[in-house]
């Protein structure tokens, strides 16, 4: 079933609606959809190197806009919609994990996992499910998702096809780089105000 909704996805490269079809799988998959928009935004992205940044922006609202989303099944209808789709993934046991790192600090939790291969429908939902302020939701998506596909558009903008067998390769790799650095840079200015 996921070989044919990647190959479904995949499908819209050709289109001319290629450019919605980014921003609603970006949306679809922050609060529902298994596919990960990056396959499409690669796909488009190589296919015009020029507009990866574009690509990487469509992408970035898409997927906030569909954060909000899940943060509404969560907060609103978990009962009706939001726990089936815990359960569909079969995350129910790191989504009561997810609450415990919105206790501890739940923007980094949020920015962290908007960046990285965790299903992010999880901690969209979570943050509805423990009523996460609304403003942390939004802002920590934007740093995190935005992060993700600008990486992805910047490295294709100005390396061009070529890229797309390293990020094929090193994703993982790459998005633990990205949460150290981020982690770091929280404490650097942690550091620096607290002077």
């Amino acid at each position: 079933m996921l070989k044919r909704l990647y190959d479904w996805v995949m499908g819209w490269t050709e289109s001319r609606y290629a450019t919605p079809a980014l921003f609603l799988l970006a949306l679809a998959e922050s609060s529902f959809f298994p596919v990960p928009p990056d396959v499409l935004l690669i796909a488009l992205a190589i296919s015009l190197p020029q507009r990866a940044l574009f690509y990487a922006a469509v992408c970035s609202v898409g997927s906030v806009a569909g954060g909000i989303i899940g943060y509404v099944i969560g907060l609103e209808f978990y009962e009706l919609v939001g726990h089936r789709i815990i359960e569909f993934y079969s995350v129910t046991d790191q989504f009561d994990y997810v609450g415990g790192q919105y206790r501890e600090n739940a923007f980094w939790a949020i920015a962290i996992a908007g960046f990285t291969p965790v299903p992010y429908k999880v901690f969209t939902i979570a943050a509805g499910v423990f009523q996460i302020p609304f403003i942390t939701l939004v802002s920590a998506s934007l740093l995190g998702r935005s992060g993700r596909f600008f990486l992805v558009g910047g490295m294709i903008s100005i390396f061009g096809p070529a890229i797309k067998t390293f990020i094929d390769r090193y994703f993982n790799i790459l998005s633990v780089v990205f949460v150290v650095l981020l982690v770091l840079g929280s404490v650097v200015v942690k550091l620096v105000l607290n002077r």
